[in-house]
């Protein structure tokens, strides 16, 4: 009888205890379809990430713009011999 009270003693203080650190996380939570944040994000640090340039690809830009310059100047000294 001793190790079915010890059993149950300690499965109950094992609920409660995930209950209590349940209770201490800050979690997101959905109520009435809104997905509300923690109770903590005003403590929360923010992370920023600087915007990037808008076009994403100028060294391939420059280098067709090379590429055609380049074309253009050997099509004119074929011209020219």
């Amino acid at each position: 009888m001793n190790l079915q009270r010890t059993s149950a003693n300690s499965v109950a203080l094992l609920l409660a205890s995930l209950f209590v650190v349940g209770g201490l996380c800050g979690c997101q939570t959905n109520i009435g379809g809104q997905t509300l944040p923690s109770a903590y994000y005003l403590k929360d640090d923010v992370q920023y990430f600087p915007a990037g340039p808008d076009y994403l690809l100028p060294q391939t830009v420059k280098a067709h713009e090379d590429f055609r310059a380049s074309q253009l100047s050997n099509a004119e000294d074929l011209n020219q011999n």
